[in-house]
């Protein structure tokens, strides 16, 4: 029955999140629940069942008849907070509809919505995608970025970077460092956006094209996957992997961030239950296991293959391999 009614906490944190909950309390304030309404211009009864739900699931604090944020809810929940991951649920609010049909994936086998739908064929649904995408590479891109070493990189080639935003991340912990991200259009021109609110449009390069057409630049001291191979059947990984190894300068090296597994494909937990996700979307969508990926890039020519999984909460891997020389 915990299992069975899950979906009402995910349910409960997507509404307070679109409504502005946390954003109008974090500028106001403990509130009662009359003075909210009015501000976030909502029904005031629903507004108050959101919110003691709120409190019940720890996202606020309640004090008489007023509400407040919670600690965690101002750290992570509040847009424009320093550890803000309000963008970054938006991509998990919008695939919560595609998890009710599941159902239709096990007969099927096939994904229960259009891959293209936010790449690129909904203006909407794409920039919403991006955005959330950004929101979740800055919370992982902060943890990861120490422990990738790009010592004596001038140039890193970032294959389906996305938002740029590890490109971005990577340039600014590295001074002598150039990034080049091969993005679909859409993608890439909003990135390009990104970047130039950050200030990084002269250090990262958007390279607008379809990463499996698109030639890869030659003369690169590393290459980057992050966050994309799980949309890639095995047969694409090798074909990708054999085209970095040849775009790299003897000695170059190859960083993967990715979701994985253990050999068996059952752990850890979330990396089980995101190969699903995956697989509700997009067409090869699934999850790797670490060795499965050793062996794709020593295929593939690589050598000093190491892997291990980021800190807690961090659910991602990373892995590195080296070009020969």
């Amino acid at each position: 029955m915990r299992m069975a009614s899950a979906f009402y906490e995910s349910g409960v944190l997507f509404a307070a999140s679109d409504v502005g909950v946390f954003r109008e309390l974090a500028a106001h304030g403990r509130t009662d629940v009359d003075k909210l309404a009015g501000m976030l211009r909502v029904n005031r009864r629903g507004l108050r069942l959101l919110l003691d739900a709120c409190v019940a699931v720890g996202l606020l604090e309640k004090c008489g008849d007023l509400y407040g944020n919670a600690a965690e809810a101002s750290a992570f929940l509040v847009p424009g907070a320093a550890g803000d991951l309000s963008g970054a649920l938006r991509y998990n609010r919008d695939v919560y509809a595609a998890w009710g049909r599941l159902t239709d994936l096990v007969r099927t086998g096939q994904p229960v919505e259009a891959p293209a739908v936010h790449l690129g064929g909904d203006a909407a649904r794409t920039r919403a995608f991006v955005m959330a995408m950004h929101g979740r590479a800055l919370a992982i891109g902060r943890g990861a970025v120490a422990k990738i070493d790009l010592k004596g990189c001038k140039r890193l080639l970032d294959i389906g970077g996305g938002p740029g935003t590890m490109a971005g991340l990577l340039a600014r912990a590295n001074p002598d460092l150039h990034c080049q991200v091969i993005e679909l259009p859409a993608a890439a021109a909003i990135a390009n956006e990104l970047l130039q609110e950050q200030g990084l449009r002269e250090r990262v390069t958007m390279i607008p094209g379809d990463y499996h057409a698109t030639p890869f630049p030659p003369e690169n001291d590393a290459v980057l996957f992050s966050g994309v191979l799980h949309q890639e059947s095995p047969d694409a990984i090798r074909e990708l992997f054999t085209r970095a190894y040849q775009c790299l300068v003897p000695g170059g090296r190859l960083y993967v961030l990715d979701m994985m597994t253990d050999e068996t494909h059952t752990a850890p937990a979330f990396s089980a239950l995101f190969a699903v996700n995956m697989a509700l979307t997009t067409n090869n969508g699934w999850v790797f296991s670490d060795v499965e990926l050793g062996g794709w890039l020593e295929e593939s020519g690589f050598a000093a293959y190491g892997c291990a999984p980021l800190p807690p909460p961090l659910p991602h891997w990373l892995a590195c391999a080296r070009k020969p020389g």
